[in-house]
């Protein structure tokens, strides 16, 4: 076993090693090109941990909203009613004037 300097031992290296890779991978990645890997790999810790979590907040919420959305199409008791226009019935008479031409 290593010592235990900054925390980190020979028996939990490498899962810290994966985690750090696989946080550098999904903010490249869900970044949608907004950062390279040797500049979230160069990140001071404290703002590549923010960027993470703002990434992941935009990401929830984003699937939440959809969730709402899904839920309320499932919730609908007669498929009908997402296809059938609101049509109000025809009046007799119409709500405006015309004058009919002359022949």
């Amino acid at each position: 076993m290593g010592l235990a300097f900054f925390g980190l031992t020979s028996d939990n290296a490498p899962q810290a090693r994966a985690s750090l890779f696989n946080q550098i991978h999904q903010i490249v990645f869900y970044g949608k090109g907004g950062y390279d890997w040797n500049t979230v790999y160069n990140m001071p810790i404290w703002l590549r941990k923010f960027t993470f979590n703002k990434i992941k907040e935009h990401f929830d919420k984003q699937n939440e909203e959809a969730e709402k959305q899904q839920q309320q199409l499932n919730n609908k008791t007669n498929p009908k009613d997402i296809a059938r226009p609101n049509i109000q019935p025809k009046s007799s008479n119409p709500t405006y004037s015309y004058k009919a031409p002359k022949k």
